[in-house]
């Protein structure tokens, strides 16, 4: 270790900015009547996604425990016991993320919305990076791209009628051949494409929100009846210097729905020899409860950071990032 490491990676004007940051956002909800909450890092439960890694965390007794990926599970459940819009800013953990915008620990600040469909979060989204860049950096008016368009735009594949071959055809020729990937699914292929070559796309003229993505990849979002007969998840992600900031959804109510997309999931990771965690119950149970009409949203705070201030990193955007801390 260096003689520097004690020292924070980012610089002090960084840090200050990121401070005031931090602030303008929460006197924007505060003037929206968005409450501020905070919840467990620890949980019973882990996240049941395929692309994503739980930390375990082995408390001296009692049951195994993980470190939360994302706070979504336990707010949604202070949603449906009736607490209404809130937001939480929050450190979150992922096993085995790191690289010029990945860390195993990220600051991610979430939010949910009573009634708000995906053009009210969009918008509400849209505020808040630009209450949060307000003295840092100008913005340009934000667009919408469908997440068909999108693709096809960047890479030449129309996601609805390409096989996984096909994708993989497509990556090839641009020289990104992953280790391992014979038994992926098109959702698999698709995400890579998304991540090394759609993302990195866009947002270099202005924030981009891409909608309407595969019904296949609505995780816990609602579906949707497209005019041609097929469905799309009312999900949205929102890309600036191709750089993925954060990931809407307008949440999912059906506790029947949900258990069977967790357990296909599972499904999925024992295909691959992924570890099978137990499934959030409580979220169930809420679920069953009844979860009012909402959307929601996460977006990683430190990316933002790296946005606002044209960082090279996201080390440059943290005071310790996983090497100094």
């Amino acid at each position: 270790m260096s003689a520097a490491a004690w020292q924070p990676a980012a610089t002090l004007e960084v840090l200050h900015g990121r401070a005031a940051m931090l602030g303008r956002i929460r006197n924007y909800f505060a003037a929206q009547d968005v409450h501020e909450v905070q919840t467990p890092v620890l949980s019973t439960a882990a996240v049941s996604d395929p692309h994503i890694e739980s930390m375990v965390a082995r408390p001296a007794g009692g049951p195994l425990r993980f470190l939360q990926t994302s706070p979504e599970y336990p707010m949604k459940r202070l949603v449906a016991a009736g607490f209404g819009d809130c937001y939480q800013v929050c450190p979150v953990f992922r096993d085995g993320e790191s690289g010029r915008q990945h860390s195993p620990e990220f600051t991610m600040i979430e939010w949910y919305r009573l009634d708000f469909g995906m053009a009210e979060m969009q918008h509400d989204v849209d505020r808040v990076l630009r209450v949060a860049c307000a003295e840092v950096r100008s913005l340009p008016a934000t667009r919408s791209i469908a997440y068909r368009d999108a693709v096809r735009d960047a890479s030449g594949v129309d996601c609805r009628h390409a096989t996984p071959a096909d994708v993989a055809a497509a990556l090839a020729g641009r020289g990104i051949v992953p280790a391992q990937a014979r038994d992926w699914d098109l959702d698999a292929w698709l995400d890579l494409l998304v991540g090394s070559v759609v993302g990195p796309s866009l947002g270099h003229g202005g924030p981009v929100f891409i909608e309407d993505f595969p019904a296949s990849q609505a995780a816990l979002a609602r579906l949707r009846m497209e005019r041609d007969g097929s469905q799309v998840a009312e999900r949205f992600e929102l890309y600036l210097d191709g750089i993925e900031l954060a990931n809407g959804f307008r949440e999912l109510g059906d506790a029947t729905e949900q258990r069977q997309r967790f357990e296909r999931d599972l499904a999925l990771r024992s295909a691959r020899g992924q570890a099978k965690h137990p499934l959030d119950t409580n979220l169930l149970a809420a679920l069953e409860h009844g979860l009012p009409d909402c959307s929601g949203v996460a977006l990683g705070f430190d990316r933002l950071v790296m946005a606002a201030w044209r960082l090279p990193s996201l080390a440059d955007a943290m005071a310790f990032p996983a090497e100094r801390a």
